[in-house]
């Protein structure tokens, strides 16, 4: 009887399981539908790369605002400057208003940068707008050469170099056609306008005079460069250089002879009578 039940109970065992293998099997999708759904689902090999995300970029306006936000904390120096380079390139007046459209200085919501810009001694305010304030007011190259010839010790080209737009290049020609001169300080490293005016007197002491006409002169050019290096001034020529490339060139680097000094004599063009004191040895 032991056995009998063991075998019933192993057939009941077998026919369970039999029974899940059959549900698992009709559960199962076919192979024919497995294959189709597969092709379907396939992606192609042109999407299959994944492709980078682009870099997230910020837009022109919020890149404009970033910049005016940047400006607006700088310091208080930083804008008045930025506003004082506006009123000097453009030579126009504007309101506060403007000036914020412009350079995006917000001076009516920064008390600091407005009093500061009003007490400018370069900005000029007239209670309603800002423009700027050069030294000198002058306009045009026949003003500057009025207002040099104010000035016959000279005047700074620091101080005139504002007055308008092109004015440097005023001063130039001025140079060039011999109605100023344009020399350097060299205490100071800074150039000086000086009127060419041959009407103008200038009054020169009797000890300096004596000085120039007691220093005696090098005969080499060399030399002369050597002592204007020595005092801080850099020559105008290079007589080393020129000289080895001349001998480079075959070209003879011997002076040429002098020709006779002619003395003045009472039916020489005298041209220089504003300086009398070069003509005291003038034959009778």
């Amino acid at each position: 009887m032991a056995l009998q039940e063991q075998l019933d109970r192993f057939k009941k065992q077998q026919e369970k399981c039999q029974s899940t293998l059959t549900s698992i099997a009709k559960s199962r999708p076919s192979k024919s539908s497995l294959t189709q759904k597969t092709v379907a689902v396939a992606p192609s090999p042109s999407t299959s790369a994944r492709t980078p995300a682009p870099a997230v970029k910020f837009s022109n306006d919020t890149e404009r605002l970033q910049h005016i936000n940047s400006i607006r904390k700088a310091p208080a120096g930083a804008q008045i400057k930025r506003v004082i380079d506006l009123l000097l390139e453009t030579r126009q007046a504007f309101t506060p208003e403007q000036i914020n459209d412009h350079c995006y200085v917000d001076m009516n919501s920064n008390k600091a940068v407005f009093d500061s810009l009003r007490n400018n001694p370069k900005v000029h305010y007239d209670g309603k707008r800002f423009s700027y304030k050069s030294k000198h007011d002058l306009k045009d190259k026949s003003q500057l050469l009025v207002l040099i010839r104010k000035f016959p010790e000279g005047i700074a080209v620091i101080d005139l170099k504002d007055a308008y737009p092109n004015v440097m290049d005023d001063l130039q020609a001025l140079k060039a056609v011999g109605q100023i001169w344009l020399l350097s300080n060299f205490d100071s490293q800074e150039d000086i306008a000086y009127p060419n005016d041959p009407r103008m007197v200038i009054k020169v002491d009797d000890d300096l005079k004596q000085l120039f006409r007691g220093i005696e002169l090098p005969r080499d050019m060399l030399d002369i460069e050597k002592d204007l290096q020595k005092n801080g001034m850099k020559p105008a020529t290079n007589t080393a250089k020129r000289r080895a490339a001349a001998q480079v060139q075959g070209i003879s680097t011997k002076q040429k002879a002098k020709k006779k000094k002619h003395e003045i004599s009472k039916r020489t063009k005298l041209t220089n009578a504003h300086l009398p004191e070069l003509f005291k040895n003038l034959g009778s």
